[in-house]
């Protein structure tokens, strides 16, 4: 039985000519992105801006966090959080901050107490604060920066530095365009918006590190190749396996999109747009950083050195033998400015013979 095949085998699609044009594209992106976190903003969800906490107990049997998640979305109170805690009666029910204030708040909370008065009771009402606070913020953009510049050294070791600054440049874009991606579409901004982005590095940094390890092995076996050719065939040999692979989760996440729910619909949703730019970012962007950098196989130098140097001595040499075939023309007209010496002693003598 035939295997099916998303992409053809031996491809040979020239990536390294696209350069320089995908470059200014992913960097105009960028800019959009930074400015739409400036201007525009993210929309942030319960864990960064606060909201309103209630718990409840069911009147008879146990708490349906199923149905209450069903009730609250019906009230349109933004994102709804419901949770089982402590007895199998009990559970909590947690909104965000709605526009209006403290009076569209108090509001939304006997929308709530209307809703499921009739099967729970309420019994704690509280406003709180965003559970991520200035400090895990801090030290979540500080575990980022430390996590790169480990990869950067990782990779510095195990490849050459070329390879490790086009890997981090690579996930920086990442990171930047799945940021405007939040700001574009306003989806919800929550711990598992957070974890999508994490996700996202990993994936990105996986796709890099495959086609990276691909170049290396191509430089050693195909030492006199230029080096833009050599990039070419390296992605074009991983070029099925990416596309395999990022075909297999794109269902799996169009899956979570469909019958995951609200809970995780802005973690897939942003995983289908970070698995796009992650391998998009892998083949142009990662891969023609290593040509800019001057990525050149030792080998294949050394060789043109050498040719271009066996050159420069057959030229000197070819260079020398006319010399030397133009050396007996040139000795004639030396012979002729000598013979004219023995004409200047009569006029000599014929100066001494004056005075007298």
């Amino acid at each position: 039985m035939k295997l099916l095949r998303l992409a053809p085998e031996n491809t040979k699609f020239p990536f390294m000519r696209f350069r320089r044009v995908s470059y200014p594209f992913s960097a105009l992106l960028s800019l959009i992105a930074v400015a739409l976190f400036v201007f525009r903003g993210m929309n942030f969800g319960i864990d960064f801006a606060g909201g309103t906490v209630i718990e409840l107990r069911a009147k008879s049997g146990a708490a349906e966090v199923g149905t209450l998640r069903t009730m609250g979305e019906s009230l349109h109170l933004g994102d709804i959080e419901v949770q089982a805690f402590g007895n199998p009666t009990d559970a909590t029910l947690r909104f965000g901050l709605q526009p209006g204030g403290d009076v569209a708040q108090q509001a939304a909370v006997e929308r709530v107490r209307d809703a499921v008065g009739a099967y729970y009771d309420l019994r704690r009402v509280e406003v709180v604060g965003p559970r991520v606070s200035n400090e895990l913020v801090q030290s979540g953009t500080l575990g980022v920066v430390l996590s790169i510049i480990a990869v950067l050294s990782y990779l510095w070791f195990r490849f050459e530095w070329q390879f490790a600054i086009g890997a981090v440049i690579a996930t920086m874009h990442d990171l930047l365009l799945t940021v405007g991606f939040f700001s574009i579409t306003q989806l919800e901004f929550n711990t598992t918006s957070i974890a999508a982005i994490l996700t996202i590095v990993g994936y990105s940094l996986n796709e890099t590190v495959v086609v990276l390890d691909r170049i290396r092995e191509n430089m050693r076996k195909y030492k006199k190749m230029a080096t833009a050719q050599m990039v070419d065939m390296s992605i074009n040999a991983v070029l099925p396996r990416t596309i395999m692979t990022a075909t297999t989760v794109m269902l799996a996440l169009f899956a979570l999109v469909a019958f995951g729910g609200q809970v995780i619909r802005s973690f897939s949703i942003a995983m289908i747009w970070g698995i796009f730019v992650a391998t998009y970012s892998s083949i142009f962007i990662c891969s023609p950083m290593l040509i800019y950098l001057g990525l050149r196989n030792e080998d294949a130098d050394k060789a043109a050195m050498q040719k271009r140097e066996t050159e420069r001595n057959a030229e000197a040499a070819a260079s020398a033998d006319d010399d030397a075939a133009e050396t007996p023309v040139a000795a004639p007209p030396a012979a002729a400015e000598k013979t004219p010496k023995p004409a200047r002693k009569p006029a000599g003598k014929r100066a001494k013979t004056r005075p007298a």
